[in-house]
């Protein structure tokens, strides 16, 4: 009598044992590449076809698309609420409309949070000094600062150099509306300026 009740006792054990193995396996599976807050270069990784992260890609056609004409763009925060939801979206590899789901002001924080958020700024602290020392070395040679210059931005890692050549084509069509949407080249640096380089580039005045 004992040993079938440890016989029924093992039996159960197993199959409840087997149960949990096949009520896990339906759970486990790869964890999405959380976007924000991760290297440039494996976020860019997983993108399909395209040299920059889907979020930036995404954000910047939906501002080009209907954000250019708005004025205090990228001046005026978005909602926090529509932000942290559509970055949960990113972060977790869903699928994501921003036309459905997002506005200009909180699509415009969403691209400025994901760059603020990378852990190696675009342009990275060591080439920020470079620069910095180029000018200070080149004060009354334009020419020389500029080759020096294109040199130094060559050097970018490869992630780092497609996202900066995207984010500049980008900002220049945002300037080049700057009458309506008031973000001229100095107002856009001082948004931008502090999220892409992180480090103070001073430039002694000839």
């Amino acid at each position: 009598m004992v040993q079938g009740q440890q016989h029924n006792y093992v039996s159960l054990q197993q199959s409840l044992s087997s149960v949990k193995v096949k009520h896990g396996g339906n759970k486990v599976g790869p964890e999405p590449q959380r976007i924000f807050g991760s290297p440039l270069d494996i976020v860019t990784k997983d993108t399909t076809h395209q040299s920059v992260p889907l979020v930036v890609q995404h954000t910047v056609e939906y501002l080009e698309e209907f954000g250019l004409n708005h004025k205090g763009l990228f001046r005026i925060s978005g909602s926090a609420a529509k932000i942290r939801a559509l970055r949960l979206k990113y972060d977790q590899g869903e699928e994501v409309d921003l036309v459905k789901e997002g506005d200009i002001n909180s699509v415009a924080s969403l691209l400025k949070v994901f760059l603020n958020q990378l852990p190696t700024a675009v342009f990275p602290e060591k080439l920020c000094t470079d620069i910095s020392a180029i000018f200070e070395a080149n004060k009354n040679c334009t020419v020389e600062q500029t080759r020096c210059l294109k040199r130094l931005l060559n050097s970018l890692p490869e992630a780092h150099s497609h996202l900066a050549c995207f984010l500049i084509r980008f900002l220049a069509k945002v300037a080049a509306k700057s009458d309506v949407n008031q973000m001229t080249l100095e107002n856009l640096a001082i948004v931008f300026g502090p999220t892409l380089f992180r480090q103070r580039i001073c430039f002694t005045p000839r």
